[in-house]
């Protein structure tokens, strides 16, 4: 059974940094696309970004550039979404969701992810 949990958010202070992780279970993640994506209150799911685990290739919206990070433990079979220079309106639930690579760009893999984790609380305020 395809399972996705992440882990890692709670409560953190503008300017703080935070890292999330997908662990993955019942699949091999080399042969899956990991995407990360958050929902902030009264706003429409967003993509942040996502892997291409068959080929290690990585991608990040423009806005998130700089700011957040996305790695893979293939090893641990989890996927890492890092943050920094937080901002209240960063405050969201995040979310990873995964679906087979298909050799192409993840953001096409992921189009529309077979499966999605339960999330998990980013709070960014003093």
């Amino acid at each position: 059974q395809v399972r996705l949990v992440e882990s890692g958010g709670g409560l953190v202070q503008p300017g703080g940094s935070l890292r999330l992780s997908c662990a993955a279970s019942g699949f091999t993640l080399d042969d899956y696309a990991i995407g990360w994506f958050r929902q902030a209150p009264g706003k429409e799911r967003e993509g942040i970004g996502c892997i291409a685990n068959s080929d290690g290739t990585i991608y990040v919206v423009n806005a998130a550039k700089g700011r957040f990070t996305i790695s893979s433990d293939n090893a641990k079979n989890t996927v890492y979404l890092d943050m920094t220079s937080l901002t209240p309106e960063d405050t969201a639930v995040y979310y990873c969701a995964g679906d087979r690579d298909g050799g192409g760009p993840c953001s096409v893999s992921l189009a529309r992810p077979a499966s999605w984790g339960q999330g998990t609380q980013v709070t960014v305020s003093s």
